[in-house]
């Protein structure tokens, strides 16, 4: 009798554990339904909520979501040398690279290139061995080296960033350093770029404050209101990188003072806003403080001084619009949201979802120019 006991409590002994996985599995698959429950319900209130704030585009003057591009489209002859690079033909690109313009649009000009190059430098090569002395070539070299390097980095946060690529990104970082040295000695004593190029070498590699001022002397005494250079400045100078939010404002304050009216520097102070409230949901009403209403009307007379064809003006009216609807002040938003046409600026690409984000607040900014109109008649 007791050995029949004693294995009869071996047997639920053993038993138990299966009995206990059964039981962990069948909870964790009730867990898992109770989950998918949850995110149905909140994908349909999201569905329905989008139901309700949705608009006709065109009725406002705006064209479909469909319709939208999150970057402003390379123009022909960028098209054209950026096709011939990647075939091995570096000439368009020297064309495209060198045709008449300020400093800052030859810069400009110069992004789509670099950024290939970063990922297939072939024909720069080829170009750099027929020509080493060419100070086009030398330039785009090291603004690819910084391209490369930021692409082993990521956009990531340093906690998700291994050690790994830190190390990688540091040293491309120094060889573009090295390679921007170089450019500064082919180019003309007055081109200010081989100085813009060192801006995001500068933040990367961490510059002491006093190293970056004696950069940014270099930089403004060959063009003093460079815009590229400005905008990049900025990151340096704003509280996540290398300063802090009053040194960010110091700066571009100072900056805005010191450019004449067009310049299209004041919307980069909308920039620096941002920078201090970033996305989170609680600081949104810091838009409608009196400083920031100062700060867009200073913007929205600088954009109306600026040249019908300024280069820099999508950027402008991206800031604005985000600004304005932020601030509540709809009407003057959606005329932003209707200058921009198809293009999705900064700063909606710096969402998870630029497009959603851009539509979501685009209708914000149409109801609430709907809703003013309505209230004004």
């Amino acid at each position: 009798m007791i050995g029949i006991i004693v294995l009869a409590v071996v047997g639920l002994i053993l038993l138990f554990p299966v009995v206990m996985t059964r039981l962990a599995k069948r909870k964790l698959a009730q867990l898992e339904r109770a989950k998918a429950t949850i995110a149905g319900h909140e994908a349909r209130l999201a569905a329905e909520d989008r139901a309700k704030n949705t608009i006709v585009p065109a009725e406002h003057g705006l064209l479909p979501g469909a319709d939208l591009v999150t970057d402003d489209e390379p123009d022909a002859e960028e098209a054209a040398a950026l096709a011939a690079a990647k075939t091995g033909d570096w000439r368009p690109a020297a064309a495209h690279l060198t045709a008449d313009g300020s400093a800052d649009l030859r810069w400009r000009r110069q992004r789509g290139l670099a950024q290939l190059a970063a990922e297939d430098d072939t024909w720069l090569r080829a170009w750099r061995a027929e020509h080493p002395d060419d100070p086009t070539a030398a330039l785009l070299h090291a603004d690819a080296l910084v391209y490369l390097a930021w692409n082993i980095r990521t956009g990531a946060r340093a906690n998700q960033v291994s050690r790994e690529q830190f190390d990688s990104f540091h040293r491309v970082l120094r060889e573009a350093h090295e390679a921007a040295e170089a450019a500064v000695a082919l180019a003309p004593a007055d081109d200010p770029n081989p100085w813009v190029v060192q801006t995001s070498i500068a933040m990367g590699l961490g510059w002491p404050n006093d190293r970056f001022r004696q950069l940014w002397a270099e930089l403004v005494k060959r063009d003093p209101h460079h815009w590229a250079a400005h905008t990049r400045a900025l990151q340096y100078w704003c509280d996540k990188w290398r300063g802090s939010h009053e040194l960010m404002h110091g700066f571009i304050d100072e900056a805005i003072a010191a450019a004449p009216a067009g310049s299209l520097l004041a919307p980069v102070k909308l920039e620096a806003y941002y920078e201090q409230f970033g996305q989170d949901r609680e600081k949104l009403t810091a838009w409608k403080r009196p400083e920031v209403g100062a700060a867009l009307d200073a913007a929205l007379a600088d954009l109306a001084a600026a040249d019908p064809g300024h280069h820099r003006l999508p950027y402008a009216h991206g800031w604005l619009a985000y600004a304005l609807t932020r601030a509540g002040r709809h009407t003057e938003a959606l005329e932003q949201y209707r200058a921009l046409g198809r293009y999705i600026p900064q700063p909606f690409t710096n969402f998870n979802d630029p497009r959603q984000s851009f539509i979501d607040l685009r209708i914000a900014a149409v109801q609430g120019a709907v809703a003013a109109a309505r209230k004004d008649s």
